[in-house]
């Protein structure tokens, strides 16, 4: 048993591909080796911007030995008249033995031999080049070099592997294999010699070469945050972002610059946006969520005259933030209300128009969907004109929401869009619900982010996001199964977070079909608004099954047709707790079979039901308890009382019924009288959800 060591060093790597690169690496030489039968229980990946490598200790330095099996031609073609044929005879030859040492299985020739297993030693070539061919996949540019052909992300500069004290014969990029490494390119540029895979590690942080990413990773987090408690706050630490500085450094060193007092003007996104995602700085934030004047950054050195380091990175930062100062102030100089008129030269979608057309449908969706909360009725299209008080901030910030699309800041910072906007609002003297409006009508941008906080937020949001999701339809270009390139599964997705989430009782069928009727481009029909809320209803499939919900929970209300996603929710959320009842499970077996009753019994069972054909006991007192339960007192939308109820109420006298009678009598009447119950039963049973979807 020895430890495997291979290297692949190379010029500085995009930083983001290392973590990835260094992943595949050793997956692939673990999958190449467990392939050939050596087992693996560990290994180490490292992943720096000049090196990617893998240790695996303990690793057998040989194959077990082989079973090698070939099937050969079937006997109807190798034999006949009990003699090999020319067919028979050539695979032998093949196999290097006689035609009798063949064995004959299942209608066919077979040759097995043993093979003693190769040396690990041997087989790393073949496996590393596995590897690299995996490693390619990844990387869809790479490099060629100097005079050779071959390809990488990077000129390759050098190779090492060792299997314990042994070289590998490994060759490739023109370079053989050795047990040479470098460390960091400034404090210890010259090579250095690996005795043993196992001093790789330690051996390489003595020449300040931090290899392994995971716990590089861990200790800049441990100088960014110990930074910035020096500074008297707390660092704003995205992991996107850290993981992206691990990637570009082999010897973290944390270190602190100033913002200059007059950037402070600025919104803090500005900054936060100029230093993070130009400059790839920390932010830090005292205790009351304020910016304060500094950044964090890690240098790849250990400086002799850190001020002078120090002082180009401020220096490098301060015309970005320049820049951003001269916008914001350029900006100001007219009210957000002047920008509305230039959304007419911006263009949405070609088929679609402009954004000022956009915004002209998501201000009549809108007041359409707030005239329905506010006075609910049948969705009917409302008139511009005549804006009521209680529709003014709703107004103001449609109108307004994507103004900011028109701004010099959002031109330059496009990730900004929303929040400028909002920013820019208050300072046109807008009260703060239409600029909180304004700031949150994109979200829920993601899984995991909240939706709008306020009312005129969560229809702007909606409004907007229905408008896209009805437009693309509209124009043919919907979702395939590998491309979602308007990103309308996330839309929908956040239509219904928002309806759900904030409790908003709006049908999504009608809202879509007045989306639609909007739209300026396209073919329009009843089959294209079915496929659109099909296309939604299917997002919410997802958004259960992500909270755990059973299949067999959200078919049973699915099945019902209903395209209220609020109303919806609150059916789920009832059958959630019906199931917990000890009752639940026979009830809904005993829907199934009521169901594949009056499947089997067609038209049959129309006529009231007639309590004078009852012939046993249990078929009166199961019409009298459903008609106590239909005239209980219950809310209709009290889903969770009425399936309660029915647990409680129904559940004996169904199976005393299904016990005591044959629902199929001899006697006609009686047959159709007995169908007519089920009928009224399955009606009760269908009232919150089809219960003989749940399992039972």
């Amino acid at each position: 048993m020895n430890d495997l060591l291979i290297e692949i060093g190379c010029e500085d790597l995009p930083a983001r591909y290392v973590l990835q690169l260094g992943e595949e690496f050793a997956q692939a030489i673990v999958a190449g080796l467990s392939t050939r039968s050596i087992g693996v229980d560990s290994y180490a990946s490292f992943a720096t911007p000049r090196r990617i490598a893998v240790l695996i200790p303990s690793l057998a330095d040989r194959q077990p030995n082989q079973i090698v099996e070939r099937k050969g031609p079937k006997l109807a073609a190798a034999l006949k008249d009990g003699q090999p044929t020319s067919a028979g005879l050539g695979f032998a030859k093949s196999c290097g033995v006689d035609f009798a040492k063949l064995a004959q299985e299942d209608g066919q020739l077979v040759f097995r031999s043993k093979q003693k297993g190769r040396r690990t030693i041997e087989l790393i070539p073949e496996i590393f080049e596995d590897a690299l061919e995996k490693m390619d996949a990844l990387v869809p540019k790479r490099m060629r070099w100097g005079a050779g052909t071959e390809t990488f992300v990077r000129p390759v500069e050098w190779l090492l592997a060792l299997y314990g004290s042994k070289l590998i014969p490994l060759q490739r990029f023109g370079l053989i294999a050795g047990r040479r490494t470098y460390g960091h390119r400034f404090h210890a540029p010259k090579a250095i010699t690996i005795k043993a895979p196992a001093d790789y590690e330690a051996e390489l942080k003595t020449t300040k070469v931090w290899a392994d990413f995971a716990s590089r990773r861990d200790e800049i987090e441990r100088q960014i945050k110990a930074e910035a408690a020096m500074l008297g706050g707390t660092a704003k630490i995205d992991q996107a972002l850290l993981d992206e500085v691990t990637a570009l450094v082999e010897w973290p060193v944390a270190i602190s610059g100033k913002i200059e007092v007059r950037f402070l003007e600025l919104p803090p996104e500005v900054i936060v946006a100029t230093v993070e995602t130009n400059q790839r700085y920390f932010t830090v934030f005292d205790s009351n969520s304020k910016l304060l004047p500094y950044f964090i950054t890690i240098a790849n050195i250990e400086s002799k005259d850190m001020v002078q380091v120090i002082s180009g990175n401020e220096r490098v930062v301060r015309p970005r933030l320049s820049d951003a100062l001269f916008f914001w102030q350029q900006d100001l100089k007219q009210p957000l209300p002047n920008y509305v008129s230039k959304l007419a030269t911006i263009t949405f979608q070609k088929e679609l128009g402009t954004i000022a057309e956009k915004v002209n449908r998501i201000l009549a969706l809108g007041r359409l969907m707030h005239r329905e909360l506010e006075e609910p009725s049948s969705l009917r299209p409302m008139a511009f004109g005549d804006v009521t008080e209680s529709e003014l901030p709703l107004f103001q910030a449609v109108t307004m929401c994507k103004s900011d699309l028109a701004t010099k800041m959002v031109y330059e910072f496009p990730e900004l869009q929303g929040i400028m906007g909002s920013y820019y609002a208050a300072r046109s003297g807008y009260p703060d619900r239409v600029a909180i409006a304004i700031r949150e009508h994109y979200l829920p941008t993601q899984q995991g982010t909240p939706i709008p906080s306020t009312r005129e937020g969560q229809i702007v949001a909606l409004a907007d996001k229905l408008d896209t999701l009805a437009g693309i339809f509209a124009i043919g270009q919907k979702p395939t199964a590998s491309k979602d390139p308007y990103a309308l599964r996330r839309a929908a997705l956040g239509v219904l977070r928002i309806l759900i989430e904030g409790k908003l009782p709006l049908d999504m069928a009608g809202i879509l079909a007045s989306a639609l009727d909007a739209q300026p481009a396209g073919k329009r029909d009843g089959a294209m608004l079915i496929d659109l809320i099909d296309f939604v209803m299917e997002r919410l499939r997802s958004y259960y099954t992500d909270r755990q919900l059973p299949t067999e929970m959200f078919e049973a209300v699915k099945s019902l047709g209903i395209t209220t996603p609020l109303d919806f929710d609150q059916r789920v959320q009832a059958l959630r707790s019906f199931w917990a009842l000890p009752a639940a499970q026979s009830l809904a077996a005993a829907h199934k079979r009521i169901r594949n009753l009056l499947k089997q019994a067609g038209d049959a069972g129309a006529a009231p039901v007639n309590a004078a054909l009852f012939e046993d006991t249990s078929e009166q007192a199961l019409f009298a308890t459903l008609i106590d339960y239909e005239q209980s007192g219950l809310a209709r939308d009290d889903y969770s009382g009425r399936l309660a109820q029915l647990a409680s109420e129904l559940q004996a006298p169904v199976d005393a019924f299904f016990t005591a009678v044959m629902v199929m009598a001899p006697d006609q009447k009686v047959r159709n009288n007995r169908i007519a119950l089920l009928r009224r039963l399955d009606a009760v049973c269908r009232e919150v959800a089809d219960i003989s979807c749940l399992p039972g």
